[in-house]
């Protein structure tokens, strides 16, 4: 630790004598020696960037000395990344793009070294908020689904947590703002928590991800890129409106934007509002109601040698908790049961830039109050006590705050030849306090510390990527209750620790053909409430008896992918199997107290294994035409053969998609989509499921940019669910009520840049 502290104090110094450098050119169409405007010029180690002019011409000036990549996109051409060296007071650099039907690439921002999707050798799911926001979906982790391999838990429309090849809740780790985002997801009940609104990209990491993140990332990773600044110079503004047409809901959204050649800012502010959802066959289920309120702002610097940025995100939550079909009405506020959720999000990054190193700092906040309000059986009251209680705010019975302070440093050595090599320090503190009638998980305070070392070796063509690290878990919770009497929880004092290796490579047999084969270890630490628990879980109607003798879940993933691209044709395959001990499960014990069933936390090994395949077709000359399928598989299994709980059904995705470009009309970037998902019939379920059969999905949609005296309109109109199946997902925690998911859900869009 002294030795980071002391190259933070050299970055001081460095940044005073270290020259600034420029680099300018003018990019073009390489087929007709046209200039190309608005093509993305960006340097990802430096997180710093513009867009060239109309007529193609480009400068980014206040640039550090040293080796960087740049990365060169645009929308119809081939993206095209190289490293320069800036030692000169000024680079000329300029390039001719080469046009393609692909779609462009993007820096992949979750593994190490910053590299494109293309060049790295682990491979990573990434896709834009825009591009699931057009398929109609109503909140993030309703949209993530459309990746695949994974798919989500849900609770109604409202409640949702992400599914990485048949692993969730602490399994998965998500990230946002470049910290890890805490708020009591050990819930079966409890959703993501946050909102897409100033969110750029989703990236999947499938597969332990514990050589980057540590504990909890045994499943895999979300990690959520937030909205960019604008570009120096640059003021940007939008305002951002949707309805649907099934909870009635409305969604909005407003951001602005601007920087200067150092100075950066900017603020977004949103909300929601639902009320019950319909399913297929005309119901409303009762108080799947939901609203939320959502505010995220940053601040940035950018000098020559160092960058730095600070952001808040407030979100405010009020989430129904469905548990039959009974009123059936369109109010907006939430009745009991219902959840109340409050989390702030501070982060800050800074990046110092040294001559052939660089280094990284990320520390964050997060505070998240999460309060739950129970339905009561008042009996008969007077009129005055019942006068008076309206005048008094009815208490919680669960009122959580879980607040956690994280920091991550991480430093780039000098490069040494192909090698390129990250050492890092990663960890938390973490207390959860508990001001409610009820406890889940008792009051504790929970520190973690990790150290890793990952190099990536280029070849000519091939790379190799090695990775190990050490992670350590204090866990110290208070004693709860009096013992012998129900709900007591004895006082909690545990260590975890453990090693964890990653190695990958990626050849490329020719320009299109790559493959990728990684072997990586994960672990989790178990969670106060698998450990503590002693009580009804009235979120997920049971009574829960935690373990406090539980050990670490340890898991190998191996990972083979294949894939082949041109500009016409594109083609993957990616195959996994992935061996975890001493997995940790619930299961009944068919016992039950208060009618609540009795739940026990219980390990055995577990193995899980499948496959995502698809194909990509877009026929020259008709580039506008797109053809993509794809297919997901996953199987769970205990040890003893029984089968693993909420195993997502596998699942079959074809997409008739066009695409037309044009600069010249009032109509302008047009698509349009047809899609129909198949979900096969889950007869491989644990001992307490039951199998679900099959259903398909039917979905449309289109969209197009209207220009009105030089103002650009972004319209979309989708209808998901079209034939109005009644369905239900495997995955619903509604399954076990008879409670079926949405029904046909319409959704019109508008999103107007100012």
């Amino acid at each position: 630790m002294k030795y980071l502290f002391t190259v933070i104090l050299l970055a001081f110094f460095s940044n005073v004598v270290i020259a600034q450098k420029t680099i300018q050119g003018t990019i073009t169409n390489k087929d007709t020696g046209e200039p190309l405007e608005q093509v993305s010029i960006y340097f990802p180690q430096l997180e710093k960037g513009t867009v060239t002019k109309e007529d193609g011409t480009y400068e980014i000036s206040n640039l550090p000395t040293g080796s960087f990549k740049i990365v060169l996109s645009y929308l119809g051409f081939q993206t095209y990344s190289q490293t320069l060296e800036l030692n000169n007071e000024l680079t000329q650099f300029s390039l001719g793009l080469i046009p393609s039907a692909i779609e462009m690439e993007e820096v992949i921002v979750s593994t190490p070294f910053h590299k494109l999707q293309r060049e790295n050798v682990m491979k990573v799911e990434q896709t834009t908020i825009t591009e699931l926001k057009k398929a109609g979906a109503i909140n993030l982790s309703d949209g993530i689904t459309n990746i695949p391999g994974v798919e989500s838990v849900s609770t109604g429309v409202g409640i949702g947590k992400p599914v990485i090849r048949g692993l969730s809740s602490n399994r998965v780790l998500t990230y946002t703002q470049g910290i890890r985002l805490e708020n009591q997801q050990f819930g079966d009940e409890h959703g993501l928590g946050i909102s897409d609104a100033g969110i750029e990209s989703v990236e999947v990491i499938k597969g332990p991800a514990s050589l980057l993140y540590g504990s909890d990332a045994l499943g895999g990773v979300l990690y959520l890129n937030p909205e960019k600044f604008a570009v120096p110079n640059d003021t940007e503004g939008d305002i951002n409106l949707n309805y649907f047409s099934n909870t009635a809901g409305i969604s909005g959204n407003g951001g602005f934007k601007t920087s200067s050649e150092k100075l950066k800012f900017l603020a977004r502010i949103g909300g929601n509002s639902h009320v019950d959802y319909k399913t297929g066959n005309g119901e409303r289920v009762t108080n799947s109601r939901f609203n939320d309120f959502d505010f995220k702002s940053g601040l940035g610097f950018q000098g020559t040698n160092f960058n730095s940025e600070l952001r808040y995100n407030l979100n405010t939550t009020k989430l129904g908790i469905p548990e039959e079909i009974g009123e059936q009405s369109k109010n907006r506020e939430a009745i009991e049961p219902f959840q109340d959720i409050t989390s702030h999000i501070v982060s800050s990054k800074t990046n110092y830039y040294f001559k052939n190193s660089s280094l990284q700092i990320i520390l964050g906040y997060t505070k998240n109050n999460r309060k739950e309000f129970e339905e009561h059986d008042h009996g008969q009251v007077d009129v005055v006590s019942e006068a008076e209680s309206q005048n008094e705010e009815e208490a919680p019975a669960l009122d959580m705050e879980l607040e956690t302070l994280s920091y991550n440093f991480q430093y780039s050595l000098p490069k040494l030849g192909a090698v390129e090599t990250i050492v890092g320090v990663q960890g938390m503190n973490q207390t959860n306090s508990n001001f409610g009638e009820e406890i889940l998980i008792p009051d504790a305070t929970t520190k973690d510390i990790g150290v890793l070392a990952t190099s990536h070796i280029h070849f000519n063509k091939s790379d190799l990527q090695l990775g190990i690290r050490y992670d350590r878990r204090a866990l110290d919770g208070d004693v709860n209750g009096v013992l012998g009497e129900e709900n007591y929880i004895a006082a909690l004092d545990r260590n975890f620790n453990s090693f964890n290796l990653a190695a990958g490579y990626k050849i490329d047999f020719t320009k299109s053909f790559t493959t990728r084969i990684n072997l990586a270890s994960g672990f989790r630490a178990p969670n106060l409430a698998e450990l503590t628990s002693n009580g009804s879980h009235e979120g997920a109607n049971r009574f829960e008896i935690g373990n406090p003798d539980l050990t670490n879940e340890r898991n190998i993933q191996t990972d083979i992918s294949l894939e082949y691209k041109n500009e016409h044709f594109e083609f993957f395959v990616n195959g996994f199997y992935n061996s975890i001990s001493d997995y940790i499960y619930l299961e009944p014990n068919g016992e039950f107290i208060d009618q609540d069933a009795i739940f026990l936390y219980l390990q055995q090994d577990a193995r899980l294994y499948g496959m995502e395949a698809g194909i990509h077709i877009h026929p020259h000359p008709l580039d506008w035409l797109h053809l993509e399928s794809n297919y997901s598989a996953v199987r769970g299994k205990l040890e003893e053969g029984a089968d693993l709980p909420l195993i997502p059904a596998n699942n079959w995705t074809n997409t008739l998609r066009f695409t037309f470009e044009s600069n010249k009309n009032y109509f302008k970037n047009s698509y349009g989509f047809l899609t129909l998902r198949s979900f096969f019939e889950q007869d491989k379920v644990s001992d307490f499921e039951t199998p679900t059969p099959s259903y398909n999905l039917f979905n449309i949609g289109l969209g197009t940019t209207l220009s009105i005296s030089n103002q650009d309109i972004n319209l979309k109109l989708s209808a998901n669910n079209v034939f109005d199946e009644n369905y239900v997902s495997h995955l619903s925690r509604l399954k076990s009520d008879g409670i079926s998911n949405i029904g046909r859900n319409i959704n019109l869009g508008i999103s107007i840049p100012i």
